[in-house]
């Protein structure tokens, strides 16, 4: 399941618009998906939530992944304190017709550090993450990124993910989704996304999977 950004700090939100929309185009799985992205800074931190749908030709929506994150932090606090819910559900095909399955819920609950200008920032976040109906106790430790290359034409941005699925002695996965987006103006951007990842979504390797895309900044 895709993810596009998780959380983004205050320093990204006067640099691009706090809202978009992208279409994407995945050449390795061979399917579109798109995803809604909001985040809003108030006096005491910011919220983050966005949705993935992905799109098989023959069936419709095939999938769907949800996440939501709260920071809580003021001025005086050097780091904010960090939760998170998220889940979701996909489809996939049997000799007989369609099967489901879903994405066990998850919470994380952590600390968050961000630091950075209208040029460059980055923000990080680890935390325990209590996923339904796993065996042991969980970790997730992300760290997300923006650089503004060219001032309004041209941004390199993304996250990188790496997170237990069964306690310290299993499985576990990472992800990264390092963007590029051309602005052609203050609505539109092009662009893409090059998802690296290992033992991620039942695939026990390392894979890379880039798209093509295009933004629309609400």
């Amino acid at each position: 399941m895709k993810k596009i950004i998780t959380i983004i700090t205050f320093f990204i939100a006067v640099t691009v618009s706090a809202q978009n929309f992208q279409l994407h185009r995945d050449f390795e799985r061979g399917h579109f998906t798109t995803t809604f992205e909001l985040f809003k800074p108030d006096k005491y931190g910011n919220t983050f939530t966005f949705i993935d749908f992905d799109y098989n030709a023959s069936s419709g929506i095939s999938g769907s992944y949800y996440e939501i994150a709260r920071v809580l932090k003021t001025e005086k606090m050097p780091v904010g304190l960090h939760v998170e819910y998220n889940g979701g559900l996909g489809t996939f095909k049997t000799p007989t017709g369609m099967g489901g399955f879903t994405i066990n819920d998850a919470w994380i609950f952590g600390a968050n550090y961000a630091k950075g200008n209208a040029k460059m920032g980055f923000s990080t976040y680890a935390g325990y993450k209590a996923i339904k109906n796993a065996g042991e106790a969980n970790y997730q430790i992300t760290g997300t990124w923006y650089v503004n290359l060219i001032e309004n034409k041209l941004t390199f941005s993304g996250f990188a993910d790496l997170w237990s699925e069964n306690g310290l002695t299993d499985k576990t996965v990472f992800l990264s989704e390092p963007q590029l987006w051309f602005h052609l103006n203050k609505s539109f951007s092009v662009g893409g996304e090059v998802e690296l990842s290992n033992n991620f979504a039942y695939v026990y390797e390392f894979k890379v999977r880039p798209t093509l895309a295009i933004k629309w900044n609400i």
